[in-house]
């Protein structure tokens, strides 16, 4: 496999791994700290990996489009939306959207969007010139 038909499936793979512990989270995790923050933190960083699959190049402000996404649902949160939408009454739009607005939660996003971008961006790098990258010292 060549290394430019490889970004769809470490991308897939990243997700998975990504759910996974998003759903670990979710389920076990019941502190003040990783649940709250480190899961907001993570959620930018699934949805960055999941359009990637999608669209491997050609998105170069992706990270910046994902923040915006996640910030319009939060401020989404702070006029009711899903009770706007007549969602109110179901609970899996209130989990999937929020119910409560919090400032923390857009630091949160804007962090794992800038996580993905550098990490992206030192992954892309390093792929563009490996052999440099590992060395040959011997």
């Amino acid at each position: 496999m060549k290394r430019q038909n490889c970004p769809r499936t470490v991308y897939a793979l990243c997700f998975a791994g990504i759910f996974l512990t998003e759903l670990l989270i979710a389920l076990f995790v019941r502190d003040d700290f990783i649940r709250p923050y480190g899961g907001d933190i993570l959620v930018t960083v699934l949805i960055c990996c999941f359009l990637r699959i999608f669209f491997p190049c050609g998105v170069r402000l992706l990270p910046l489009w994902v923040f915006l996404f996640a910030a319009a649902v939060e401020v989404g949160q702070a006029f009711d939306f899903v009770s706007l939408m007549g969602l109110g009454d179901i609970a899996f739009f209130r989990i999937l959207l929020g119910s409560t607005f919090s400032w923390a939660d857009l630091v949160c996003y804007a962090a794992g969007c800038a996580l993905f971008g550098i990490a992206e961006k030192a992954v892309r790098r390093w792929m563009q010139n490996p052999q440099k990258n590992c060395g040959n010292r011997f």
